[in-house]
């Protein structure tokens, strides 16, 4: 009996390395040619290209043309989603444990870019800051933003509202792997990342996930959250 959507054929796409690869480095949220994607996954151009067509195929990614050159991208956020939880997954039974680690590590786990919102220690302390002033209010398919919550965004100058076309929820909260606690994530995640970003408390790191709060940018963020 099968009981609910078979997941055989996405687990078996993810299950590939270059393919893993390919989807991990993704997950930074910049759209990235599928030269760029070979040297991250260690393979031919030639070989990525078979690995990046059974993705957009599976709805996993999708594609952009522009010029001479096709972007990939990874599909929606609930692609996301089910990327950042397998990544946790792997942090609990132990299987990330085996990789290699490196100097990146540590800023990895301290604030990297989850698809489009803060992910890491900071990302989950501003989730918990927030949850703690009284930010959110549990509802039937999730979280909403609290009158209060919508004011406390405000002083940074970002519009609590999500676009009427959007399907995506104002607020949504996402397991983050390193801290196993949750971030936030939504129109709202993603809001707050631009505007760090706009304000100068942080860089994204070329090539890689990690976003660098600055000395100064990291006190900014705690004094604003309290």
């Amino acid at each position: 009996m099968n009981d609910g959507p078979n997941i055989t054929s996405i687990a078996a796409l993810i299950g590939d390395h270059a393919r893993a690869q390919a989807l991990t480095v993704l997950m930074a949220g910049k759209a990235l040619t599928a030269t760029e994607l070979a040297d991250a996954a260690g393979v031919t151009r030639q070989t990525i290209s078979g690995h990046l067509a059974q993705l957009v195929d599976a709805g996993l990614l999708t594609v952009e043309p522009q010029g001479r050159h096709r972007y990939f991208r990874i599909a929606d956020p609930d692609v996301a989603q089910m990327l950042e939880a397998l990544m946790g997954v792997a942090s609990i039974t132990g299987t990330a444990s085996r990789r290699r680690t490196g100097p990146r590590e540590p800023a990895l786990r301290k604030a990297r870019v989850c698809y489009d919102h803060l992910a890491g220690e900071l990302g989950v302390l501003v989730y918990e800051k927030l949850a703690q002033r009284g930010a959110f209010a549990a509802g039937p398919s999730g979280i909403g933003l609290t009158p209060q919550g919508a004011a406390l965004v405000a002083e940074l100058g970002v519009d609590a509202q999500a676009p009427a076309s959007s399907r995506r929820p104002l607020c949504r909260t996402c397991l983050d792997w390193s801290e196993r606690r949750h971030h936030l994530a939504g129109v709202l995640g993603a809001a707050l990342l631009t505007r760090f970003e706009h304000l100068g408390w942080a860089r994204r790191v070329p090539e890689s996930r990690v976003l660098a709060f600055s000395p100064a940018g990291e006190a900014a963020l705690r004094d604003w959250l309290g």
